[in-house]
């Protein structure tokens, strides 16, 4: 792509087939997955960022049918790890050996050098082994007894917690929640839900049938464009007051960072465009607070024992910041 058509604003033709594809995607997703749009419209987010997805609930809720049902809708690499507290850095990055055949030091890949990577229960590995994990996520290289291994492209990790289970664990510290773009909670569906999940899955899961809907180089390429979606400067200056009230707000120890910013921005030009929009409005940003910043602020220790709510405080935030009005 030449600098010139770089620079060019995303079309509302360009929108329109990003939100078609989006679209193909969901209703595969939803074969699997039911009751869950608003979840599963939250994961194309984050897809479309070339974002980290943190699915965190109690066991059962479909996390990680969730996971496998994305990863077989994108004709990508896919590999699952499943953690414990015996888990190696080695194991998921890959170790060098000596080839006596060669004659030389190899290089043999581990699970986590995959376009796609399933992070089960990562809160059960040590810290060591959630670090090695997590400088992939943030660097997109692994670097293994010197040698430096670029990871795929697309690469995305989906990563699985329950906050109810805490014996044996190691819960991811805020830095390291920091990488993750969205963190998701799935819930229990309705009865009428249930009873449609019984039905689909009576027979077999229809996990197992699941088709590719989308090739890399094509995710890549929507990616690319959705760079080039127009934010209005007023928009873009209510998502910077929106994450820096979080920093004025004594009920939090800490607020919101700079990446954190950056990630509600990337995450509202791509739910503009789900929506078939190329551009932003404010509507954007207000919709994705409580999934990009409720893993990154810290309530205060009086917050706390007063049992306030992360999610309800950011809404009363939200409350405070004007936004612009159009025209």
């Amino acid at each position: 792509m030449n600098e010139a058509s770089h620079d060019q604003r995303l079309s509302p033709a360009e929108a329109a087939a990003i939100r078609d594809t989006a679209e193909r995607l969901r209703a595969n997703v939803e074969r699997v997955i039911v009751g869950q749009r608003e979840v599963i419209d939250l994961a194309l987010v984050a897809l479309l960022c070339e974002g980290h997805l943190l699915l965190e609930d109690v066991p059962g809720t479909g996390k990680t049918t969730l996971a496998k049902a994305i990863a077989r809708s994108l004709d990508c690499s896919f590999k699952r790890i499943q953690f414990t507290p015996d888990l190696m850095p080695s194991d998921i990055t890959g170790i060098t050996y000596y080839n006596q055949k060669l004659g030389e030091f190899v290089f043999r890949e581990g699970p986590l050098l995959a376009q796609v990577v399933l992070a089960d229960e990562i809160n059960r590995a040590t810290p060591r082994t959630q670090s090695a994990l997590l400088e992939a996520m943030e660097e997109r290289q692994l670097t293994v007894e010197g040698t430096t291994v670029r990871m795929p492209a697309p690469f995305l990790v989906i990563a699985t917690q329950n906050p109810v289970e805490l014996e044996g664990t190691f819960p991811l510290p805020e830095a390291q929640l920091d990488r993750f773009l969205l963190r998701l909670r799935l819930g229990y569906p309705g009865e009428d839900e249930e009873d449609l999940i019984l039905q689909r899955f009576e027979a077999e899961s229809p996990l197992e049938s699941l088709r590719p809907v989308i090739e890399a180089p094509a995710l890549l390429e929507m990616a690319a464009q959705l760079r080039r979606l127009h934010v209005a400067p007023p928009v873009r200056r209510y998502i910077v007051q929106l994450v820096q009230a979080t920093r004025a707000e004594p009920a939090f120890e800490l607020g919101g960072s700079p990446r954190a910013t950056l990630a509600l921005f990337r995450a509202a030009r791509a739910r503009a465009v789900l929506e078939g929009r190329d551009y932003v409005l404010p509507d954007d940003a207000k919709a994705l607070v409580p999934y990009v910043l409720g893993h990154r602020v810290i309530l205060s220790t009086q917050a706390r024992l007063r049992g306030r709510d992360v999610e309800a405080l950011l809404a009363e935030v939200v409350e405070r910041v004007p936004a612009p009005i159009e025209g």
